[in-house]
């Protein structure tokens, strides 16, 4: 019996794809990808076994009843064929034939859970006990004659721990192959057009080095001879002689303003092509910025060879090269952010884990690291340590204040830049002022005051409400800068506000810490609530960034009316007060001070009994260990439930609402008619606000918002949120969640 893969509508079966091809084109294709990892030979018996269970009579029959090609032919209603190739690995090859399994059982509907779980029924133990019956078949007894598989599995590509982070890391990266290696495969057979638009080979890092260098080159020649720009000169030979190195873990401790951006990519540059590394990943930790880093890089290496991959990113920038290679990252340049990088690194979805395996063998910049959210720092860290340890990926960790990442040993890191830069008082170009009186707590009123007799000044407050607050005491004029506002939004106000600064305007700007990391504008004078010691280095370094001031630029830090609520601030400002109460205080400058400052700050978290696997939910069990489920017996691992808890953005306690902003109204239309179709709501992302869940009740009660049901099938469920009061939504601070200032007239019918 001829058994066939993939078909073609209307085409006969002489045209189908047999799956004898598809088996060996998957199995060579996985092989080369996993090569990168030592582990080619997994990766063969990986994409030979996938498809296994299509030679069963059930899916052939399925497939010429489906094209109308046999409507007698044998067809029982199971259509499922994953299950059988994860049996046969582990039938064959005994326990450790699981780490074959996962990827086979899941390479269509994501990685399983070993059991129990999201989806019991689901789960692999069960799969592999209830599912071994197929095996029996007569059809895939002999077609099992054909694979020719061998007697025992191959070696492992390193020494590991059954139990350990290493198996499961792996285990993902070898599922990450598989699934790219069978989407490519059959991409080819049934829509060449795109395959073939895959194809366009981007150019190579030797020939974007240059044209990178060039470009660099005519940059620094033609700046201004200033003494910030001959450190960042420094700075940037510094960085290119380190690349030499053996590939590893690097960190770049830089002060704000030093240019790290092109520094980084110049060491990025000149590391890959020295050891024979792919592409390049800009890890960058807020939307808000990554369009200006990804601006930056476009314009040294052309816009058609960085991929900006995010969520907020407009889709009419994408073409139709870039939009293919969003889906595995097979791009020279990337530039995502932390959320798309580290979430994709511990999801179970085939869709988010294509990309994975083009990790490897890259130089990979996490840019401000110090902004990972310290209830992940463990899993972050832990997979940092398993790229850099097997998968040929170099981890540059740049940061404006050091620290140590828990669970790997400073040691390990090599600092780039040495001590005798002293580049922390070289590049001093600001004096901050705490406040001397920590319990004197000032109102919104007095610093409203104070802000209102500079000519330009930014202020930095801790939470959108007070953002809020402090703006409705501004003068008219004030700019007002938060995650109130959509994407598109905060865009075009960030542009306003560099537009006014460069033209030398008054500007006064009142902002949520969305604009202290990487966003390139330089005030004379910046105020910062009071919060942790790494955000005031940050804001500080918004303040006269460029060193154009005859003296030192003033950054004031002040008591806010209220303490903040939000946890992870709070622990900040403790872990400061604690420093600013030894006899010497803090110095700005001493390069020692923040990783003393990490460590108060994770003291203080232990300290409150929130130890890792209870900030990741309590529902998570307590053997969820560096960032990976680590199971009661060898190779048990609970993928799914691993990939719940792993979310750094809260989606608990927010939820996205779609509001009108800068003539949507066509788009929001559209979605009332045809529902969230996924082109239209990738369009509609950057007209996203983040609101509150405990907000979201009284917000549909008051009418300012309205839920659109999706169906699925006899299924209903909660959709997307859509704006519905027009005044909800104002042009100086974004969504009104506070619900103050709305139109009566919008109340009514």
């Amino acid at each position: 019996m001829k058994c066939y893969a993939h078909s073609r509508p209307s085409a006969p079966s002489e045209e189908w794809q047999k799956l004898e091809d598809h088996l060996e084109n998957v199995a060579c294709k996985t092989a080369e990808f996993a090569a990168v990892f030592s582990s080619s030979q997994w990766g063969r018996l990986l994409g030979s076994l996938h498809d296994f269970g299509k030679a069963r009579v059930s899916f052939q029959g399925y497939l010429a009843r489906a094209n109308g090609l046999d409507d007698d032919s044998y067809d029982n209603g199971e259509h499922g064929h994953s299950g059988a190739g994860a049996c046969l690995a582990e039938e064959r090859f005994g326990p450790m034939g699981k780490i074959l399994a996962y990827p086979i059982a899941g390479h269509h509907a994501g990685l399983p859970d070993w059991s129990g779980g999201q989806n019991p029924n689901g789960a692999l133990v069960q799969r592999l006990i209830e599912e071994r019956i197929v095996l029996d078949e007569d059809s895939l007894k002999r077609y099992e004659t054909n694979l020719m598989l061998p007697s025992k599995l191959p070696p492992s590509p390193w020494k590991m721990d059954r139990n350990s982070s290493d198996v499961s890391f792996w285990i993902r990266m070898l599922y990450s192959c598989l699934v790219d290696a069978d989407f490519l495969d059959t991409e080819a057979f049934v829509d060449r057009e795109r395959s073939e638009e895959r194809s366009k080979a981007y150019p190579s890092l030797e020939i974007l080095s240059e044209k990178f260098f060039k470009k660099l080159n005519a940059v620094e020649s033609g700046a201004a001879k200033t003494k910030v720009n001959e450190i960042r000169s420094q700075i940037r030979l510094t960085c290119e002689r380190a690349a030499e190195e053996l590939p590893g873990l690097f960190s770049l401790a830089v002060p704000t303003g030093g240019g790290k951006t092109l520094s980084s990519t110049a060491f990025a540059l000149k590391h890959a092509l020295t050891h024979g590394l792919k592409r390049i990943i800009y890890v960058i930790p807020y939307t808000s910025i990554i369009e200006q880093t990804a601006d930056v890089l476009r314009g040294f290496f052309g816009s058609d060879n960085v991929l900006e991959h995010h969520s907020n990113f407009d889709p009419e920038k994408e073409t139709s090269r870039s939009r293919l290679s969003s889906e595995n990252w097979d791009a020279p340049i990337v530039v995502t952010t932390s959320v798309q990088f580290f979430e994709s690194l511990y999801a179970c979805r085939s869709s988010r884990c294509r990309k994975l395996h083009n990790i490897a063998e890259s130089v990979v910049i996490l840019d401000e690291v110090q902004l990972l959210p310290l209830r992940l720092m463990l899993p972050c860290a832990e997979a940092i340590k398993q790229l850099a340890a097997h998968y040929r990926t170099t981890i540059l960790l740049s940061t404006a204040t050091q620290l140590n990442l828990p669970g790997i040993n400073p040691s390990d890191v090599r600092e780039i830049i040495p001590a005798s830069l002293d580049l922390y008082h070289r590049l001093k170009r600001t004096e901050v002022e705490f406040p001397v009186d920590l319990s004197a707590r000032r109102t919104w009123d007095e610093i409203a005051a104070e802000l209102s007799s500079f000519n330009q000044v930014l202020c930095i407050v801790n939470t959108r409400r007070d953002c809020r607050d402090l703006y409705e005491k501004m003068p008219e004029g004030t700019i007002h800068l938060s995650a109130g506002m959509c994407g598109e939004h905060r865009s075009r106000v960030i542009a306003e506000i560099k537009r006014k600064l460069a033209d030398g305007e008054p500007i006064r700007v009142i902002s949520t810490q969305l604009v202290e990391a990487g966003v390139d504008i330089d005030f004379p004078v910046v105020y910062r609530a009071f919060s942790g010691l790494s955000s005031v280095a940050q804001s500080a370094g918004r303040c006269n960034r460029e060193g154009r001031l005859d003296g030192f630029g003033r950054v004031v830090v002040f008591m806010p009316p209220e303490r903040t609520p939000v946890k992870d601030l709070r622990d900040g400002e403790y872990a400061l007060a604690d420093l600013l109460a030894r006899p010497h205080g803090v110095d700005m400058d001493d390069t020692a001070v923040y990783p003393e400052f990490f460590a108060a700050l994770q003291s203080r978290a232990n300290d409150s009994g929130q130890d890792f696997s209870r900030m990741l939910g309590v529902h998570i069990p307590e053997e969820f260990r560096n960032g990976v489920m680590s199971p009661a017996g060898p190779l048990q691992y609970q993928f799914r439930e691993a990939a719940a808890a792993f979310q750094m953005i809260d989606g608990v306690s927010q939820v996205p609402v779609i509001v009108h902003y800068g003539g949507n109204e066509e788009l929001v239309n559209l979605l009332y008619e045809v529902g969230p179709k996924r082109f239209l709501m990738r369009k509609l992302q950057r007209f996203v606000v983040n609101v509150p869940r405990a907000r979201i009740l009284e917000l549909r009660e008051k009418g300012m918002i309205v839920e659109l049901i999706v169906s699925e099938g006899k299924e209903s469920h909660s959709g997307v949120f859509v704006q519905t009061v027009p005044s909800a939504y104002r042009e100086d601070i974004g969504f009104d969640v506070f619900g103050e200032g709305l139109k009566s007239e919008d109340f009514i019918c």
